[in-house]
């Protein structure tokens, strides 16, 4: 039985009783290190033994975590690694850095966890880079259409040593960000009810002429554009209201937010397009990290690899187990419970979007962004580079199967 269902026999009340006690962190901590049936008793007896761990020695830094819209419960449907990643650092600094962790919107939302650690309101932040885009445009680096074959490329990418000159290091040069770690899927359109009694879409051109919400991302929306899918920019806590009232035919968005997110009642089919990343990532605060002990610092690094490794294997296994975005799709997933459709294109479908979107294709629409960002880059080709790196490992190649590296260690 899965933590989400486990947790669901918790009410929300009891829950905010053994956090009034042990504090948000500790619980969570403990919540989400359940792998049998959970009653309230075992949960605060596991919190309280968190809680005694964690607390069994002063830190020397406490990191304030804003998880945007995240927490022990959805964190096992999109396995974006933020729990492992605080335990995980807890446990090999022997509890000198201790992550208070604060989602569920609390502290901050997917378009303002950036800004917020900017202003050193939070320490560290989960978001997708794309609703980050906003507060760091370099982040748009990663949103060139089709850059990615598949999420195999986009792990390899992230562990690649080229990725701390291409990505990192112009993030934390331009918006003051230590690029952690991230999830990797692909983003497609998630079409509405009103797809509900139509047949599988099976052709790009069924899409055309559809109006769908489009993220924080600038380079998103030239895709969209490109491919005719009226690009509407709606933040992502007012998606599920457009999507059930009709007011946008689908958003562009993957699989697993979908399924998170608790959106899937209101999504009909999940058109597995792949035109650009969805990366649920974890970010850092420079100044934050430059301020702590060298070994401290090894410390966070590879607290963020060993979360990159575990997220590579977990979300795979998540996307197919508890999303139920496959075909065969399996029973009792949350798509399956749902009647979401999901609905992977052939392969001739992609290519013609490619040629529709694409930098490789369509240079031209993408000049002026593509010169920011390689201005930003200190003057590389960051399309052409990224381009390169992805196809280093086959299209097909399945993404559990990347080798992971120290990607700081050239």
């Amino acid at each position: 039985m899965g933590l989400s269902k486990n947790l669901s026999r918790i009410s929300r009340r009891d829950l905010f009783r053994v956090a009034g006690t042990y504090g948000f962190s500790s619980t969570l901590l403990a919540a989400g290190s359940f792998g049998g049936a959970m009653s309230l008793a075992n949960l605060a007896s596991a919190a309280e033994s968190t809680y005694e761990k964690r607390f069994a020695k002063e830190a020397k830094h406490t990191l304030k975590f804003g998880a945007s819209g995240f927490n022990a419960r959805n964190l096992l449907i999109e396995r974006a690694g933020a729990l492992e990643f605080a335990r995980d650092l807890e446990a090999r600094t022997d509890g000198e850095i201790r992550v208070e962790f604060i989602g569920d919107n609390q502290i901050c939302g997917q378009l303002s966890c950036v800004e917020k650690t900017q202003q050193g309101i939070v320490d560290i932040y989960a978001a997708s880079t794309q609703n980050s885009a906003g507060g760091a445009p370099y982040l748009n680096v990663l949103d060139y259409a089709f850059v990615f074959p598949g999420r195999a490329s986009q792990y390899h990418f992230l562990y690649h040593p080229k990725s701390q000159q291409i990505l990192r290091e112009p993030l934390e040069k331009r918006h003051g960000l230590k690029f952690l770690f991230s999830h990797c899927e692909l983003r497609g359109i998630q079409l509405g009810l009103s797809w509900k009694d139509r047949p599988t879409v099976t052709k790009l051109e069924e899409l055309f002429g559809t109006k769908n919400r489009v993220t924080g991302t600038q380079l998103g929306r030239i895709a969209m554009n490109a491919l005719n899918l009226n690009p509407v920019p709606v933040a992502w806590e007012e998606t599920l209201d457009g999507l059930k009232q009709g007011l946008i035919d689908g958003a562009e968005t993957w699989a697993s937010a979908v399924a998170y997110a608790n959106m899937s009642p209101v999504v009909s089919q999940s058109v597995d397009l792949r035109f650009f990343c969805g990366t649920e990532h974890t970010s850092m605060s420079a100044k934050v990290f430059d301020g702590l002990e060298g070994y401290l610092q090894d410390a966070v690094l590879e607290s963020a690899y060993w979360t990159q490794a575990h997220v590579q294997a977990a979300n795979e296994a998540a996307l197919v187990k508890t999303v139920g975005f496959s075909d065969p799709q399996l029973p009792g997933t949350v798509f399956a419970e749902n009647e979401v459709r999901p609905a992977f294109l052939p392969d001739s479908e992609i290519r013609m979007a490619e040629e529709m979107c694409s930098p490789e294709f369509q240079p031209q629409l993408w000049e002026q962004w593509r010169d920011r960002l390689n201005k930003w880059a200190g003057g590389m080709d960051t399309y052409q580079e990224i381009y390169t790196i992805a196809r280093e490992v086959e299209a097909d190649m399945k993404p559990e199967n990347v080798e992971p590296r120290r990607w700081w260690k050239g």
